[in-house]
């Protein structure tokens, strides 16, 4: 199996098992090795209570884009640090695309950045994630 290949399984199965994932409507656009591109549709019950869509929201997207493509060559990998800055507002209907690409891939850590646009290729946020690669197996 390719290393692709083998990056898709992976992925495939963690979104078959992750149900925060299916309920933010995350639709996988493509994956290759210590990367990921991810998107989600947003509705109206991810507003907040000021008129626009929560920030967990982008969050949410941006480390299921992380964990995507900090897991998928098989090593069962974990958030060690995140953070996100949110740059533009996000509103109902609006699609967001999360992009992941890896900037160092260590023995025992990761480091990725991923960044959100909207539908209009405006950036909404920025998110940068540390994992821990724990050297489990996700999938034998």
């Amino acid at each position: 199996m390719s290393t692709n290949q083998t990056a898709a399984t992976v992925v495939a199965h963690m979104m078959q098992h992750d149900l925060f994932s299916q309920w933010l409507g995350i639709e996988v656009i493509q994956i290759k090795e210590g990367y990921s591109k991810i998107k989600i549709t947003v509705r109206k019950e991810m507003m907040n209570g000021l008129g626009i869509v929560h920030g967990g929201i982008a969050f949410s997207l941006a480390d299921s884009a992380f964990a995507f493509a900090c897991n998928n060559r098989n090593n069962l990998s974990v958030a060690l640090d995140t953070s996100i800055n949110f740059l533009k507002p996000v509103h109902v209907g609006d699609v967001l695309i999360a992009e992941a690409k890896e900037l160092h891939n260590g023995r025992s850590t990761g480091l990725y950045h991923i960044q959100i646009y909207n539908q209009n290729d405006h950036l909404v946020a920025q998110f940068k994630g540390t994992c821990y690669r724990t050297g489990k197996s996700i999938i034998s």
